[in-house]
């Protein structure tokens, strides 16, 4: 559809049943959750293990298509760990995989199909033989990971950095830094000194957010029925 027809009570009524699912069948099974989380398809948000945790403000956009794996499984029998911080964007198809420890810090933006990892899961030359190569991920805060990036084991990225589209991070990445390509190179430099806008800014007053949200909706589901809302799922016609 190129337009939401529902009307506005109906959208808050799906919001607010999406909460409860979110609340009743997904937070159960992390370790820890914050406050206010935002998943935007609950049942798509696959997680596997113990030890995970999620900061305070966490907006997970994951779809039915494209699903967000969160998983742990310990290194030679011992536990492993997904931590991630505040104010994190996680978008469809991210796999997190830790055999040990991965550690994401406050306000970073993972975009959609990246994949992180701290294991190579097999051995170089037994094959059969897991977790032979394990070491720890660890990304500060304020990092942006592009589409379909892979971010290999022992790798840790500094505060403020970005990862560009399709690119292997193989080594660290220092902070304040673009890397690109396979294996990823430093590309450019951010300016440590000039004023950065973090996710954290969205959230300074939550409330006035989620009311100005809300006043958005109303505007642009003005006018919207139930009836209408239903001719366009039944018998759509050119435009809907």
């Amino acid at each position: 559809m190129r337009k939401d027809h529902r009307p506005h009570w109906l959208k808050k009524c799906q919001l607010r049943f999406r909460r409860w699912r979110t609340r009743h069948f997904l937070l159960p099974q992390f370790d820890a959750v914050g406050r206010e989380p935002e998943v935007m398809h609950p049942a798509s948000v696959q997680v596997f293990g113990g030890n995970i945790r999620l900061g305070n403000y966490p907006h997970l956009i994951s779809t039915p298509d494209n699903c967000i794996r969160l998983t742990t499984l310990g290194h030679r029998g011992g536990e492993a760990w997904i931590t991630i911080g505040d104010f994190v964007l996680i978008s469809p198809g991210v796999r997190i995989s830790a055999a040990e420890s991965i550690t994401i810090g406050n306000a970073c933006m993972i975009a959609a199909n990246v994949y992180i990892s701290d294991s190579d899961w097999h051995g170089l030359y037994n094959r059969t033989r897991p977790f032979r190569c394990t070491a720890p991920v660890c990304l500060g805060d304020n990092v942006w990971v592009g589409d379909s990036a892979i971010v290999c084991k022992g790798v840790s990225i500094g505060d403020n950095s970005v990862v560009g589209a399709g690119s292997v991070v193989t080594r660290d990445v220092p902070a304040n830094t673009v890397v690109a390509g396979n294996p990823a190179r430093e590309i450019k430099r951010i300016e440590p000194g000039r004023r950065m806008i973090t996710r954290e800014a969205l959230f300074a007053d939550a409330f006035r957010q989620a009311h100005n949200l809300d006043e958005l909706d109303k505007m642009l589901l003005e006018g919207n029925s139930l009836w209408g809302w239903l001719r366009s799922l039944l018998f759509p016609r050119r435009g809907d």
